[in-house]
């Protein structure tokens, strides 16, 4: 009998799979994807249905070639890529290259890679889902259609190189949004008073200024402060009422993967992306012992709460014999799911609550640890009885005004025991710190001192990572899988920039985010991309044909399309106006975008070439900057030999020829101009640094270590914060060539990893 093969993505799993499957089966690895749209060419025939055309990815046929090998002549493949859309795409394209007569495929849905899950799912393979399948290819097609058909326009009307995402540009709309929302706000001036006071025993005690003739009360203005204050002088402090109660916490459900990402990035400071290669690490099998690969967690791709029976009981069991049984609640702790959620996996989960975080320490890396503690303590602690407080409310009487204080004194720690989330995450009202004296009703108080404080109403924050996530999740942008990545591109693209760890549009982001809000209204509206997401869930669900789907989205899309490609406002052409006159000729001054960025230049051009760099002030009015073109730098073009002047672009001074426009050239004076920083940790063995993106003297980007020149690490192509899936590397890089297009790549020789990327980043996972 000839063994079978077991086809999965991950080289990694291989390992882990072939310790459980025995000699009868043999592993091989896709690697990722196999297959997808052609690289330089829409690849859908619109006239046929939206038919699309799939190539074998470029750098993929030692990958083919080494399946079909594997495969030969066996009968029985069992294709057991990842459990989601992606996976079930993987599984099909898989199953299209392997394809011979009298073969059979079965797919495999590993949920988790332990010897009972693996032998479980072997011995009950599916049939490929086509449901799920086309769902994946709507969305892919989608996705296509949108960055192969606008990107164009934008070239044309703004820069070439830039792209539009059907989920990435509403992710850059409502960063915009938050941004100009900041920009309008006005802020109010309020007051505030505390009492310090003490009853018949000690402690003293605070209580705030609430009410004034039993209404809601708020001190606008110093004035009326000082008006208050000389009343409370004069008044008698008294207990009005006591109000005690028992407050219970509940645990928070198990993580999904929003919730894995946001509460990584808030206690951990992980990326989303980092929190998701992590993940994966742990999923797909880390040695915990000799010879003793194993998962470590359930699938990390999901946005379900369920729990399976088994896993449920093993915690419950572990409570008791840690926590003893006044941990354990009388029955198991249920927690209920979103509407719209694809229940088709567990949430994640440790495979066994008993391989302790502390006795795995000696085996996985600081990062590998700390995500599986997290794990580990939240799902524990999903199954653990509430927490308890005594609560207790106090409301004083001071003449007409009231006000309130409030304590409150843990009595059964419960779950928290174990776990607290952060504090954007909490479930309930967080526990008061403030102790309070016996009081009774009637009593009277001793107020030792008023204190007033003047403060303003503030602006809505930017978002986080973890916050645009949660915006993102609830208003159904994207999926799980697609968080980590859309926040990545939307970065990566020059869109929108971190500062501080917020998120915040760059000039030209907010530039290409006016002009689709105008071009193409539908695909940057937030409700409109949600419904379209319930369009693919509802493919996938059987519920709807995929065709309808986009030939109802495309009807939209291509008038809009042709539209726009007529009537957009081109930034190359005339310019964006702004409100601004020339100060040589006092024609209207227009943005454009060059090569260093966006600036100012008059619309009278040619015959005024007067330019100037601009900047925004907290409102995000347009505010030239002084001008640098008519200071000569003392050294001429060797080009035309004209004087060379100073100018201010996004990488710092640079010189220009003041010939422009008949010469163009420029140098550049970069070494004052700050590195930008990648994210990604230098690999040179003890250093400490991290790759920063540098400019050569002649303007070349190139990615160098941040502790130059005692460490003088470099390489050309972009760094991405991303470990390689075949060897392990700490990162990989975007390579584009003529011939390649746009790939991931591993840097080192002996590894041939490489992936391509699509002209959507939304699509990869």
């Amino acid at each position: 009998m000839s063994k079978s093969l077991v086809i999965v993505e991950s080289p990694t799993k291989t390992r882990t799979l072939k310790k459980y499957l025995g000699p009868d089966f043999d592993v091989a690895a896709t690697i990722g994807h196999i297959k997808d749209l052609p690289a330089k060419e829409l690849g859908i025939s619109i006239e046929e249905g939206f038919k699309p055309t799939y190539d074998i990815i470029h750098g993929k046929e030692k990958v083919v070639r080494a399946l079909k090998k594997a495969a030969a002549n066996r009968q029985d493949i069992y294709l057991a890529s990842d459990p989601d859309r992606e996976g079930e795409a993987i599984a099909w394209h898989t199953a299209e290259v392997l394809k011979k007569k009298g073969r059979r495929f079965h797919r495999v849905l590993f949920h988790e890679l332990t010897e009972n899950a693996i032998r479980t799912a072997m011995a009950s393979p599916q049939d490929l889902d086509p449901n799920k399948f086309e769902s994946q290819q709507a969305r892919r097609i989608l996705d296509r259609l949108v960055g192969y058909q606008i990107s164009p326009v934008l070239w044309k009307k703004v820069k070439r190189g830039l792209s539009a995402g059907r989920v990435q540009s509403v992710a850059v709309r409502i960063i915009c949004e938050r941004e100009r929302e900041i920009q309008a706000f006005k802020p109010e001036e309020y007051w505030s008073i505390t009492a310090t006071l003490e009853g018949e025993v000690p402690p003293p005690f605070s209580a705030k200024l609430a009410k004034k003739d039993g209404k809601k009360f708020r001190i606008p203005d110093q004035k009326i402060a000082d008006a208050v204050l000389a009343d409370l002088n004069r008044a008698d402090f008294i207990v009005e009422k006591v109000v005690k109660r028992t407050q219970h916490r509940k645990p928070l459900a198990p993580f999904t993967t929003s919730k894995l990402q946001q509460e990584a990035i808030r206690k951990l400071g992980f990326s989303a992306r980092k929190t998701m290669t992590v993940a994966q690490q742990l999923y797909e099998g880390l040695d915990i012992g000799p010879g003793e690969p194993v998962g470590l967690i359930t699938y990390m791709r999901t946005d379900s709460t369920r729990i399976a029976q088994e896993a449920v009981d093993e915690a419950r069991r572990l409570i008791h014999e840690q926590f003893g049984p006044a941990y354990v609640p009388p029955r198991p702790n249920a927690f209920r799911n979103k509407k719209k959620v694809q229940d088709a996996h567990e949430a994640i989960r440790p495979t066994s609550v008993f391989r302790h975080p502390k006795d795995l320490d000696h085996y996985l890396s600081k990062d590998q640890s700390a995500l599986y503690d997290l794990i580990w303590k939240r799902f524990v602690a999903c199954q653990m009885k509430p927490a308890v407080f005594d609560q207790t409310s106090i409301t004083i009487a001071a003449g007409p005004y009231a006000l309130q204080a409030s304590g409150s004194v843990m009595r059964f720690a419960g779950f928290m025991a174990l776990y607290i989330s952060s504090n954007e995450d909490t479930n309930g009202a967080s526990p008061g710190k403030q102790a309070l004296p016996p009081l009774t009703e009637g009593m009277p108080l001793q107020c030792h001192k008023l204190d007033p404080k003047q403060h303003f109403t503030q602006p809505p924050p930017r978002f986080s990572e973890a916050s645009l996530v949660k915006e993102l999740e609830e208003n159904g942008i994207g999926r799980p899988s697609t968080y980590a990545t859309i926040l990545s591109t939307i970065r990566e693209k020059g869109y929108v920039q971190l500062e501080k760890g917020y998120f915040k549009p760059t000039e030209l982001g907010l530039i290409v985010n006016d002009l689709l809000i105008k071009g193409f209204p539908d695909i940057v509206n937030v409700d409109f991309t949600a419904r379209l997401e319930d369009s693919l869930d509802n493919i996938e669900e059987g519920k709807m044909d995929s065709k309808t789907v986009l030939e109802r989205f495309y009807r939209a899309f291509k008038k809009n399309l042709d539209r726009a490609e007529q009537h957009m406002e081109s930034v190359k052409g005339e310019g964006l106006s702004v409100g601004l006159e020339c100060p040589k000729c006092h024609r209207p001054l227009k943005v454009k975008i060059g090569k260093n960025g966006p600036f100012l230049a008059c619309s009278g051009y040619p015959s005024c070439t007067f330019t100037q760099n601009y900047t925004r002030d907290e409102k995000g009015r347009i505010v030239p900057t002084p001008t640098q073109q008519d200071i000569d730098s003392g050294q001429t073009c060797d080009k035309c030999g004209s004087p060379m002047v100073q100018k201010q672009g996004p990488f710092g001074p640079f010189l220009a020829c003041s010939a422009y426009p008949s010469c163009k050239n420029t140098r550049s004076l970069n070494g004052t101009a700050a590195p930008e920083p990648t994210g990604v940790k230098c690999p040179e063995t003890g250093c400490t640094g991290e790759l920063v993106r540098r400019r050569t003297k002649r303007g070349k980007p190139f990615y160098g270590c941040s502790r130059y020149p005692s460490c003088t690490f470099a390489i050309w192509d972009k760094p991405v914060d991303r470990s390689c899936p075949k060897c392990g590397a700490s990162f990989l890089v975007v390579r584009t060539s003529k011939k390649q297009g746009t790939v991931l790549k591993c840097l080192q020789k002996s590894c041939m990893f490489r992936e391509a990327l699509p002209d959507d980043e939304d699509s990869v996972t």
